[in-house]
């Protein structure tokens, strides 16, 4: 088939993660970047335009005009990438969207509820397609591991304990990624919680399928002035009896990105972490502990399906977004529906964060998402 169209909105010079999607939405050969509003300062995006060989005609100085532009088009862009901070994933993907032009996010959903309502309504009223990428539910044996418990590998879901602990904002920070994660405004009213704290939580629901009714949540800002949260602790209840406990931290000296996961039923446990993602644990009770690779002996379906080079060549982050890209490619060319994250994921996590937020302020009372 021929690839699929790609446009982005921010991810110019100097940006971390717009270039990572740029090289995730290559690997399996589904896109081709041919346009983009890639800066706020139209100098910026015609430079960062011309760094990525794009047709100057088609680097465009707002999302707006970008939007307008490729909708009248007759080979337009088939989806846009918005890899700009939170407060700005609004504007562009209800533009997007409503200009008839599926749109492909990065995470949270936005920056407040109006925010995420406003792109909700518009998902609905306009029936595009429209992906998150929560880049770590394309790892394979996460894949897998949502597959054995779908399956009753592990009998019924007791325990669920997620964490994802950082240290990069250990002390007071500036740069281009500490300065608008630091700041309300841009961020929205959660730091930590909304930064990796909504990868958690949707890492859990995504492997056990559970949903959260109600949390705890006992959030700090232990960096003296920070005026969002740098460090989360939150209990959840899950319907059925399901218990679960997620740390959310970038204050942990001594961690770099320690995305970590065990669940445990009546039958078995298992445990992932990021940081060696093509090894999981998994333990029947009575058994002797399984150490399972990616591709490896032990593969069941969806984890060889995400698996790209064979058993021992390490697969790992560029390749999990990959194949929300890929995802996203099948869902759009209705080959295939994918269990890629869409709007119901983006909604939940922002009541996740809201319920923590509010949670905390009430010295962690149970509150309802």
């Amino acid at each position: 088939m021929a690839r699929l169209k790609l446009g982005m909105v921010g991810g110019g010079q100097g940006a971390f993660i717009g270039a990572v999607h740029r090289i995730a939405a290559r690997i399996d050969n589904e896109w081709e970047l041919v346009a983009g509003a890639l800066s706020s300062d139209p100098e910026r995006a015609r430079a960062s335009g011309a760094d990525l060989g794009l047709d100057p005609a088609r680097v465009y100085g707002s999302y707006q005009d970008m939007a307008r532009a490729e909708a009248a088009r007759p080979d337009g862009i088939d989806a846009v990438a918005i890899v700009t901070p939170n407060h700005m994933h609004a504007g562009p993907a209800v533009a997007f969207l409503r200009a008839g032009i599926n749109v492909i996010c990065d995470k949270p959903l936005a920056a407040t509820a109006d925010q995420a309502a406003e792109i909700e309504s518009a998902v609905r009223e306009t029936g595009k397609h429209f992906i998150l990428t929560h880049n770590y539910t394309g790892y394979p044996l996460i894949r897998q591991a949502r597959q054995m418990v779908a399956e009753g590998a592990l009998g019924t879901l007791r325990l669920v304990h997620v964490e994802y602990v950082q240290d990069w904002l250990t002390e007071e920070t500036h740069n281009k990624q500490a300065d608008w994660r630091t700041d309300p405004a841009r961020s929205g009213a959660g730091g930590c919680v909304g930064d990796i704290g909504t990868h958690a939580y949707n890492l859990a629901s995504f492997v056990t399928g559970l949903h959260a009714t109600s949390l705890s949540a006992d959030l700090d800002a232990f960096v003296p002035g920070r005026q969002v949260d740098d460090n989360v602790h939150v209990m959840l209840r899950y319907p059925g009896g399901a218990k679960g406990m997620l740390w959310a931290s970038q204050v942990a000296v001594g961690n770099e990105n320690a995305l970590r996961l065990r669940v445990h039923g009546t039958r078995g446990g298992l445990e992932w972490a990021q940081e060696n993602p093509n090894v999981m644990t998994f333990t029947r009770f009575g058994e002797p502990k399984q150490i399972l690779t990616r591709g490896g002996a032990g593969a069941i379906g969806a984890g060889i399906e995400g698996t790209r080079v064979p058993p021992g060549h390490p697969e790992g982050y560029l390749e999990g977004f990959a194949t929300i890209y890929r995802d996203a490619a099948s869902i759009i060319r209705g080959t295939a529906t994918p269990p890629a994250p869409g709007i119901g994921e983006g909604i939940e996590g922002m009541r996740f964060i809201a319920a923590c937020i509010a949670s905390s302020r009430s010295d962690a009372a149970w509150t309802a998402l």
